[in-house]
């Protein structure tokens, strides 16, 4: 499972009670932002900030000059480790066997669990949309590997699941 938007999931939550698509947040483009060495870069962004054409590791400098109006919040990895690990532990009612793929990703284990939600579809389908509805971008792929399923969940197009 890849949480694509974990970083501007979680600070969108944090401002508003609301359901995510609801927010203003959600609707303006948001970036955060990483120091790595001397420079600040986009660790992360939003949907909007997204199909503006901006891209995670490019310079916030070059991603303001193109943008001015973008809101750009301080990246705390430490905070989205920790949710990660709440979800990971929401995600024990699916099965047992969770491991972090940090900074913002999810292995499940679900051999002998996917017949329980009605196949590995409906299994899938579940997740995304339960997530969905707690305000997270989650795409999720099955496969008999670890490889294949984490490069399909980051890189299929279009998406199986969840955009």
């Amino acid at each position: 499972m890849w949480l694509r938007r974990l970083a501007t999931d979680r600070i969108a939550r944090l401002h508003s009670g609301a359901p995510l698509e609801q927010t203003p947040l959600a609707q303006a483009p948001l970036v955060v932002a990483l120091q790595v060495k001397n420079a600040l870069q986009v660790a992360a962004m939003n949907g909007a900030a997204a199909r503006l054409g901006l891209r995670a590791g490019m310079a916030l400098a070059d991603a303001k000059a193109m943008y001015p109006a973008l809101t750009v919040v301080d990246a705390d990895p430490e905070a989205d480790r920790i949710l990660l690990a709440a979800i990971a532990d929401w995600c024990d009612r699916y099965t047992p066997l969770i491991g972090l793929d940090p900074p913002d990703g999810l292995m499940l284990d679900i051999t002998g669990c996917a017949h329980l939600f009605g196949g590995e579809a409906a299994f899938g389908g579940d997740i995304v949309q339960r997530l969905g509805q707690q305000g997270f971008a989650a795409r999720i792929a099955i496969a008999d590997t670890v490889g294949c399923a984490w490069a399909v969940a980051r890189f299929s197009y279009p998406p199986l699941q969840g955009g």
